[in-house]
């Protein structure tokens, strides 16, 4: 039995006892095959149109008055002609088979929108895929932000179809269905106010914040996040806590200006925008450079041609690796 059948329930038999309604089983391909015949008026001129055979055809035909509990064509010596049930049938035929084609046309590649997850659009990959779009403005995509904020969601949505792409940081084994470039290094900044003691610096170590609070509100435990920043802070000895609830960027940019005592880390290619008088600044860390590596998941073999462009304008767009970055052991970074 084809996948792509149809059950109607719905259809009454002129052969069938007058009043009893009996449910039918109707091949998309037997239809399709009706429709030829009714158009050419020739079984061997629709198995031409088909590329079949006409046994293949006369099989078909059989297979669907069978179904329909019904004879669609009166065969004569010059072809096939539509009885009174076929004549009647014939336009609901072409209205399915458009309804078919219609279905199978919405998922084709490239026939809807590029669905998108970034963590944040203010954040590096948001950044990335508003340039895409900007070079690419044709392109019709639609950007979103998964709940749970960790790989394993991104993952469960790619495998489940809900999403076609996800920038992520990987720091484990990924499913085989499930494809991870690395296509963003984003280097990552200190974040302070004018009074801290650290303001004035050109640059600095990731040593040097040794002893200073680093506030980062809103890590989800078990996320990434986490983990990399666990990570970095065994690695530099830091201090970094997410005490207190998460109340935005701006709430976080305003408490780090009124502070003389508190830091964030920000990415070098996140845009957060703030008031003049804050004059928050943002210090590069060097030898070496933590870096965020976010990678672009997508499931293997995916064929839509705006997933195609967009790895291929990252590819394309992003920065060379900075000379002694520093990623947690194990995690895919670009080298």
């Amino acid at each position: 039995m084809a996948v792509d059948q149809i059950r109607a329930s719905h259809l009454r038999s002129n052969n069938a006892t007058f009043g009893v309604v009996q449910p039918s089983v109707v091949d998309i391909e037997a239809v399709r095959t009706f429709a030829a015949v009714a158009d050419t008026g020739q079984f061997q001129e629709a198995a031409v149109d088909l590329h079949i055979t006409q046994q293949a055809v006369s099989k078909r035909i059989a297979k669907l008055e069978q179904a329909l509990g019904t004879t669609l064509f009166a065969r004569t010596a010059h072809g096939a002609r539509l009885t009174l049930d076929g004549r009647a049938f014939l336009p609901h035929a072409r209205e399915l088979l458009r309804a078919v084609e219609k279905a199978a046309a919405s998922v084709r590649p490239g026939e809807r929108a590029l669905r998108v997850d970034v963590l944040h659009l203010r954040i590096a990959p948001g950044q990335a895929v508003r340039a895409f779009y900007r070079a690419n403005p044709d392109v019709d995509l639609d950007v979103v932000t998964l709940p749970g904020a960790v790989v394993e969601t991104a993952v469960e949505a790619l495998l489940a179809g809900e999403i076609d792409a996800s920038f992520r940081a990987v720091p484990g084994t990924l499913p085989p269905e499930i494809t991870a470039v690395p296509v963003l290094n984003d280097p990552l900044q200190v974040m302070v106010g004018p009074a801290h003691p650290l303001a004035a610096a050109a640059e600095l170590r990731p040593s040097d914040l040794a002893g200073h609070r680093i506030w980062i509100p809103g890590i989800k435990p078990g996320s990434e996040w986490e983990a990399f920043y666990r990570s970095m802070t065994a690695t530099f000895d830091l201090n970094i806590d997410r005490i207190g609830p998460n109340f935005g960027s701006e709430a976080l940019m305003e408490a780090i200006a009124e502070s003389d005592g508190l830091a964030t880390l920000v990415g070098s290619g996140d845009r957060y925008v703030w008031p003049v008088g804050h004059d928050l600044r943002r210090i590069p860390l060097t030898a070496p450079t933590p870096v965020y590596p976010h990678a672009l998941l997508f499931r293997t073999g995916n064929r839509h041609p705006t997933l195609t462009a967009l790895h291929d304008h990252l590819l394309k767009t992003r920065r060379p690796a900075p000379t002694g970055l520093w990623a947690p052991p194990g995690w895919r970074a670009q080298r």
